[in-house]
Formats: structure tokens, C-alpha cells, sequence
């Protein structure tokens, strides 16, 4: 379906048009009818699917058809990070070009000139205000914002709000809104937790299910079964790989998860090295930066002066980078839904990404819980032969089987198994090439497109 094909106000269809959105994705097709109509929604959908813009077009729409107060605030959104609270406000200003309506993000981590910003905001007369939980808690406390009279409120990732222990904060909150609202609450997954929100704050509300917890067509999926010491020269084979591709014209853009901070600190550091010499750019980013450490790093990493990213699942969900070409699980995911979010930051918008793992012979039976989870094998790549030996895929210590099986022998490196370090002097050498810069789209100029709105609606097909 074509958004000329949906209801929505004309100067926000200007604003996809200048922008270059022209087909729904499922969820958006499926969500905006409904969130027009003002019903209550539950979306169930992974993210990069769209869901962003599913409820955001629908509420500017509504908004700017007018009948809302000028002197309120009209839309709470809630993020459960920084972030993925600044990605919607990106977006807001993209969808938003073309209307007068008005919005403030609210999030933690700041000095007290960006708590002044936002209580200015507030004097202002926001008309959406996106923000974390716990730094809208306090404006609330301090009297500086008043929710009675919004209209829309939308929990995002609410799986992940609930992960971090923000119901609490959450209840909270739903107690200053008003019980005339509409209400969208929007998850990658609908545990018992995220049913019993739902049926608290939602009424009547219209569910919307969108290819649940299953990776993107797009993404190659493969796995090394590895010793620890081995990490760092595959990765440095992976890159000196990419360099030699034809399809690296934009840079390396890789995304490498670890499990902890401290872990993400040890490898940025070795990589940091490795980097300094082959010609590619490092960045980390965990919770242990300020905010303006953390933005400074994803502003880069977005615009191309840096090629590899080292995290922690602090930007496995939200975070909308359309160009990252591969994603390193340096560790094994603890869950299998944080495998599916990692790998999720590939392969966006009907592009093609790879996601590859490293399995240590003590993460092989949580890996073959991931394989069922996704409902098939990861294919297995064979260690680089210059960096010796691995270990058999044996999750059920099935010795000798032939499943997934890679090279004979217990490998060189067996005794360092299981040590949280990271592996061993660089082989391959490796560089990054042309960087590519990547802008947020805005909307050049209106287009004047009332006229053939209802001709391109019957020229278009679902």
C-alpha cells in the first residue's frame, strides 16, 4: 500500500513525498487506519519495521487537522533510552516539516542548561513531548509539565521499559494523564507483563502483530565456532575481506556487540590499536559515557568518521542506521530475543546486512537455543587456518558429531577457554576506505499535491 492510499492530511503527505516515503510497511499499513480512526492499538512488531513512523503520522495528522488545544500538552511519547527518544525526534522533525506542531524530547543524563531547555519547551506549549521515564518523573515532581489534558500517549518499546524496571515510573505517569486519550503501546514481544499493561491502560484496543521475533529476510547469518583468543583475528579477517569487496566504497560501518561494559572497553581498546595501523576508526559506546560522549560517538559512527562501533545492548533496539553493512556478536546474546534485536540493526529498509557470531566451546548450548528460536541452523564459516585450530560444534557434548562441524582436534587455545580476554596479536591486515556520510532526510520544499491525492490512491495497489 502507498500512503496517498491512507487517510492522512495532505501537508504530512507533502512532507513524505519531499522525503521520498512512498510504500507503507505492514505495520504501518496495518496501524495508521485504525490509530486514524482514534482506537486504542497494541503493535506487535521487531524493530525496523517501521513502527515509528506508524504511530507518528497518524498522531501529526490528527493534530494538524486540528480541534486540539494550543496551549497543551497534546502527545506524550515514552522511550525507555536517550537514544531511541532522540531517533523519534528526528523523525518528528522530518514528518512534522510542513505543519505547525511543536515538540520537546525529555531525557536524562544532562547538565542543568538542558533541563532549562526543556522547561522551556514546556512554557512554550509543546504539542508532543518524548521522553524517558524517569526524567518526565521529574518534571512532574517539580510541577513544570502538566498531562491532563493529552490526548495521545504512546509507550515505545514497552518490552524494554519493563526490562529496565520502569513500570513503576510508568503507573506513575498514567495517573497525570487524563482517562479520555488514545493510547498506543507498541513491543517486540507480548510477555505476560506486557499483556497486564496493556489491559490496564489500553481500552478496546485494536492488536496489530508483525513477523514477531524472527530475523529480517536480508541478513546472512553465520556463526564461528572459536576459542576466545581467537575473536580478534577473525574480526580482523572479516575486515581485510570487506576492503577487498567492491561493495565497501561507503566504509566498513560495523556494529560489534559485547556482553558487559567492561568487556566493550577491552575490545575498543585492542581494536583501537589494530585500527591505528590498518586505517580504520574505533568508537565504544556503553553506559559508563556521558551524554554528550554518547551522542558525540552515534553522530559519528552515523556520519561515517567512524567505522566499527563496540557496545553493549544499550543500541541493540531503537536506533535507526540504515548502512550498517555487518554485525559481530563479539559474545553470545544471554537471550535469544537480544540476538534477534542485535542482528535487527542490519539489513534495514529492504537492504541486505550480515550478522555473524562467536561461539566459545561455553556459549555453544545457549547459541543452539538462539538456533531454535529462530527456527534454523546457523550456518558455521571455518576458523582462518593461521589462526590454528577450533572447537567442534558439540552443544550437547555430542562428541564426534558431524552436525555443524568444523576442524578435528580440541584446537590450540583449549586451556584459555572461558577467560574473559580478548585475543591475541593481529594477522590480516585491514583498512577502511571512502567514508559516506549519512544525513537525517528533510523535506526540501512543499509540494502542492491536494488536487491528485485521490488519483494516486486508484492508481496504486496493495
Amino acid at each position: 500500500m502507498y500512503f496517498d492510499q491512507l487517510d492522512l492530511n495532505d501537508d504530512i503527505l507533502d512532507a513524505l513525498d519531499a522525503m521520498n516515503f512512498q510504500e507503507c510497511t505492514p505495520i504501518q499499513e496495518q496501524a495508521i487506519p485504525p490509530l486514524l480512526e482514534g482506537r486504542d492499538l497494541i503493535g506487535i512488531a521487531q524493530t525496523g519495521t517501521g513502527k515509528t513512523a506508524a504511530y507518528l503520522l497518524p498522531i501529526l495528522s490528527r493534530l494538524s487537522d486540528g480541534g486540539f488545544p494550543d496551549d497543551a500538552v497534546n502527545c506524550v511519547i515514552m522511550s525507555p533510552t536517550r537514544e531511541l527518544a532522540q531517533q523519534i525526534d528526528q523523525a518528528m522533525e522530518g514528518f512534522s516539516y510542513y505543519v505547525p506542531v511543536s515538540s520537546v524530547a525529555v531525557y536524562g543524563g544532562n547538565d542543568g542548561i538542558r533541563f532549562a531547555q526543556e522547561c522551556r519547551g514546556f512554557e512554550r506549549g509543546a504539542d508532543v513531548v518524548i521522553a524517558t521515564p524517569g526524567r518526565l518523573i521529574s518534571h512532574i515532581s517539580l510541577g513544570n509539565i502538566d498531562l491532563s489534558r493529552v490526548s495521545f500517549f504512546v509507550l515505545d518499546e514497552a518490552d524494554r521499559m519493563l526490562d529496565m524496571g520502569f513500570i513503576d515510573d510508568i503507573m506513575q505517569i498514567v495517573k497525570q494523564l487524563p482517562a479520555e486519550r488514545q493510547t498506543m503501546l507498541f513491543s517486540a514481544t507480548m510477555p505476560a507483563e506486557i499483556q497486564k499493561l496493556a489491559a490496564t491502560i489500553l481500552r478496546d484496543p485494536v492488536e496489530v502483530k508483525i513477523a514477531v521475533s524472527r530475523p529480517a529476510d536480508g541478513i546472512h547469518q553465520s556463526a564461528y565456532v572459536c576459542h576466545e583468543t581467537q575473536k580478534l583475528g577473525i574480526i580482523q579477517h572479516l575486515f581485510a575481506e570487506m576492503k577487498e569487496s567492491e561493495e565497501t566504497s561507503h566504509g566498513l560501518r560495523v556494529l560489534v556487540f559485547a556482553s558487559s561494559k567492561l568487556k566493550v572497553k577491552e575490545i575498543a581498546r585492542a581494536l583501537h590499536r589494530i585500527g591505528a595501523e590498518r586505517g580504520f576508526t574505533v568508537g565504544e559506546m556503553h553506559s559508563d559515557l556521558t551524554q554528550a560522549e554518547r551522542d558525540d560517538v552515534m553522530l559519528r559512527f552515523k556520519n561515517g568518521r567512524v567505522d566499527v562501533l563496540v557496545a553493549t545492548d544499550i543500541v541493540s533496539r531503537g536506533i535507526d542506521i540504515d548502512d550498517i553493512r555487518m554485525v559481530v556478536n563479539f559474545d553470545v546474546p544471554h537471550d535469544c530475543e537480544d540476538y534477534v534485536h542485535r542482528i535487527g540493526r542490519t539489513a534495514r529498509a529492504g537492504s541486505e546486512g550480515a550478522a555473524i557470531t562467536f561461539v566459545s566451546r561455553d556459549d555453544q548450548s545457549r547459541f543452539r537455543q538462539i538456533e531454535k528460536f529462530i527456527g534454523r541452523e546457523v550456518e558455521k564459516s571455518p576458523v582462518p587456518a593461521d589462526l590454528g585450530e577450533a572447537p567442534d560444534y558439540a552443544p550437547h557434548a555430542f562428541v564426534g558429531s558431524r552436525r555443524g562441524r568444523h576442524r578435528g582436534g580440541k584446537g590450540r587455545g583449549g586451556k584459555g577457554r572461558g577467560k574473559d580476554r580478548v585475543g591475541q596479536k593481529p594477522a590480516t591486515d585491514t583498512s577502511a576506505e571512502a567514508r559516506h556520510d549519512v544525513q537525517q532526510p528533510q523535506p526540501a520544499k512543499k509540494k502542492h499535491r491536494h488536487s491528485r491525492r485521490k488519483k494516486s490512491s486508484s492508481s496504486h495497489t496493495d
